[in-house]
């Protein structure tokens, strides 16, 4: 067992919650008491959150988050609150736990991926049903094991998407915390594992999403062979 899994007790509570950090942030920072929209999305390489930004979208006046903002997209009847830049496993979940403590009630990531197994000529998206625990995050939510899961729950409503698209498929990724340590010997696992793609952040969401019962899918979007 790694000395960093040590002292990782998964049953007790933690003496720090994004609860108590917003309610501070709300002070110091004079954002009003209210709710982000039901529905969030997280945009780690930030295209789409730069677009609306760009496009004169409105801020939502009541994400309190130290380090990032939140934009609220009208669509079809409904805002979307849509969040960029949130790289890599610790910070996703960081402002993951944060969204739904502001009133989310369901987040998809995508993220951009490299292709592992080829499952068609990229770009196209693959929903993550299981990611590799190659990171470092997933390990303060849960005891130790190889995948971390989508849940049954986000699973009902994601799956909506591949009969609605043909660019959509579904599979595992692997999760990595250091893209520029991707030796030969760890792709070739990755590859026997049948893994379409590596990202930054899937495992994490996961583990977070079991953990606390939040409702998480992952998208990656294969935009690159290595």
């Amino acid at each position: 067992m790694p000395p960093i899994l040590d002292h990782k007790h998964h049953d007790r509570p933690s003496v720090f919650t994004p609860a108590n950090l917003l309610r501070e942030a709300r002070r110091q920072k004079a954002v009003p008491l209210g709710q982000v929209p039901d529905f969030c999305v997280l945009d780690p390489d930030g295209d789409f959150a730069r677009h609306l930004e760009d496009s004169g979208a409105r801020r939502n006046p009541y994400w309190a988050c130290y380090h990032t903002e939140l934009f609220d997209l009208e669509l079809e009847g409904m805002t979307v609150g849509v969040l960029g830049y949130a790289v890599g496993a610790s910070f996703a979940v960081l402002v993951a736990e944060e969204l739904f403590a502001s009133g989310c009630r369901f987040l998809v990531s995508v993220t951009s991926a490299g292709q592992i197994v080829p499952a068609r000529t990229p770009p196209y998206f693959v929903l993550i049903d299981r990611a590799l625990r190659d990171e470092g995050t997933s390990y303060h939510y849960l005891p130790p094991a190889s995948y971390a899961q989508i849940q049954p729950n986000a699973m009902a409503v994601a799956e909506s998407l591949l009969s609605t698209s043909t660019d959509v498929v579904q599979g595992g990724v692997w999760t990595t915390d250091a893209p520029f340590r991707e030796t030969e010997e760890a792709i070739a696992f990755a590859r026997a594992e049948n893994l379409f793609a590596v990202e930054m952040e899937a495992a994490a969401l996961y583990a977070l999403a079991e953990a606390k019962g939040y409702p998480i899918a992952c998208l990656a979007h294969v935009t690159n062979q290595m």
